[in-house]
């Protein structure tokens, strides 16, 4: 086998999500939780911080830092602010409809009866 017919791991990660619609779900699911891990993983590698030392910073404990890291767990709120003053950033929140519902009735509205 050459090394050129290795697969990348991003190609194997989408032939997995392509063949498990379960996992496909659970992985778009976790997004948020992904880019949580990353960012706080990064902040601690930049700043030369042990999770116990970063935990202490957040006022939180260890192993919640753990559980953010890991990817697998959506944040709370009060967690996502904590992170939003020590990393020294924003996180937008939006709330929108996944579809717009169009109705076939006439609008009342701004019509003189």
């Amino acid at each position: 086998m050459k090394l050129t017919d290795l697969k990348t791991a991003d190609e194997v990660l989408a032939a997995e999500l392509d063949a498990d619609p379960a996992l496909r779900e659970k992985w778009d699911r976790l997004e948020l939780a992904r880019t949580i891990a990353h960012m706080v993983m990064a902040y601690r590698a930049d700043h030369d911080l042990t999770q116990t030392q970063f935990a202490r910073i957040l006022e939180m404990h260890q192993s919640a830092v753990a559980r953010l890291e890991s990817g697998e767990h959506e944040p709370t709120l009060p967690t996502l602010l904590r992170l939003a003053r020590v990393l020294d950033t924003r996180f937008h929140i939006e709330i929108t409809p996944l579809r717009i519902v169009v109705s076939s009735q006439p609008s009342l509205v701004g019509s003189v009866a």
